[in-house]
C-alpha cells in the first residue's frame, strides 16, 4: 500500500500541492485525474521521491520515501519520452536495463518479453528517431516495466495518441495489474477514469475527492466525473 499523508509542496510562493492524503491499495490502478496545472505531475514526483515535500510524507508500506533501496521496485514513465534517438529500441532497453543492474541473461529475456507486450518486436532494431509518436510511447512503457517493478507510475501516458493505440495501451495496463503491479496513472482525459479502480480528483493542488470510481460516478447526477470538477469550481468561486 502507498500511504500519502498531508503532503504539501510549493515552488516559490506558489502552492502546488496542498494537504493531500490518501491510501492506494496494492495491485490496483489509481488515477490522478485533473485539468492541466492541478498538480498531478508534482504529486507523482513527490511519490517517487524525485523531489522533497515541504510537509507530509509518502510511504510504501512501512518504508518512507525517498529510499534508494526501493528504486528497483519502482517504474516511471514520464510524460516526455526519455529515449535516445540515435539508439535502436533494443539498445535503449539494454541501456535502461544496465541502469537497473539487471543480469545479462535476465535482461535479454525481458527485452524480448516487453517488446512483445508493447507490440514492437518487429521494430527492435529500428532507431528511435524513425519511430512515430505512438511507438515512442510504447517503447517508453517497455522501458518503465523492463525490471518488473512492483509499482508503476505513468505521467499522461496516452496524451497525443490515436484511440486504437490508446485502447491497446490500457489493455496492457490491465494486464500488468492482473500480474500484481500497482499502477498510478495521471491524466486529464476524463473518460479514462473508468479504466481505473480508484480515482484521486485534483483541482488547484487540492484533493477534491478520492474513492472507488464506481462510488465517485454514483455520487453524480449525470454519471460523469466532470460534474465533480464543476462543483469544485463553483464552490471555490463562491468562497472568493
Amino acid at each position: 500500500m502507498i500511504i500519502v499523508k498531508n503532503l504539501h509542496k510549493s515552488f516559490g510562493k506558489h502552492a502546488v500541492i496542498q494537504g493531500i492524503s490518501m491510501n492506494i491499495p496494492s495491485s490496483e490502478i489509481c488515477c490522478l485525474l485533473g485539468p492541466s496545472g492541478s498538480g498531478k505531475t508534482t504529486l507523482l514526483r513527490l511519490m517517487i521521491g524525485a523531489i522533497a515535500a515541504d510537509k507530509g510524507s509518502v510511504q510504501f508500506d512501512d518504508v518512507t520515501m525517498p529510499n534508494l533501496a526501493l528504486l528497483h521496485d519502482i517504474g516511471f514513465m514520464p510524460q516526455n519520452d526519455a529515449l535516445y534517438d540515435d539508439l535502436s529500441a533494443e539498445d535503449n532497453l539494454r541501456f535502461f536495463g544496465g541502469l537497473q543492474q539487471m543480469k545479462k541473461a535476465q535482461l535479454k529475456t525481458r527485452i524480448t518479453d516487453v517488446l512483445a507486450l508493447v507490440e514492437l518486436t518487429a521494430h527492435r532494431k529500428k532507431h528511435v528517431r524513425d519511430f512515430s509518436g505512438g511507438m515512442k510511447k510504447r517503447l517508453s512503457l517497455a522501458a518503465s516495466i523492463l525490471h518488473s517493478p512492483k509499482v508503476l507510475f505513468l505521467d499522461e501516458p496516452t496524451v497525443g495518441i490515436d484511440p486504437v493505440l490508446k485502447r491497446s495501451i490500457w489493455n496492457q495496463f490491465q494486464e500488468l495489474k492482473r500480474a500484481g503491479t500497482t499502477i498510478i496513472v495521471s491524466t486529464h482525459v476524463m473518460d479514462e477514469v473508468t479504466e481505473c479502480d480508484k480515482a484521486a480528483l485534483l483541482y488547484n493542488g487540492r484533493l477534491i475527492a478520492y474513492d472507488t470510481v464506481q462510488t465517485l460516478l454514483a455520487s453524480t447526477k449525470s454519471g460523469k466525473v466532470e460534474e465533480l470538477f464543476i462543483m469544485a469550481n463553483e464552490q471555490e468561486g463562491a468562497a472568493l
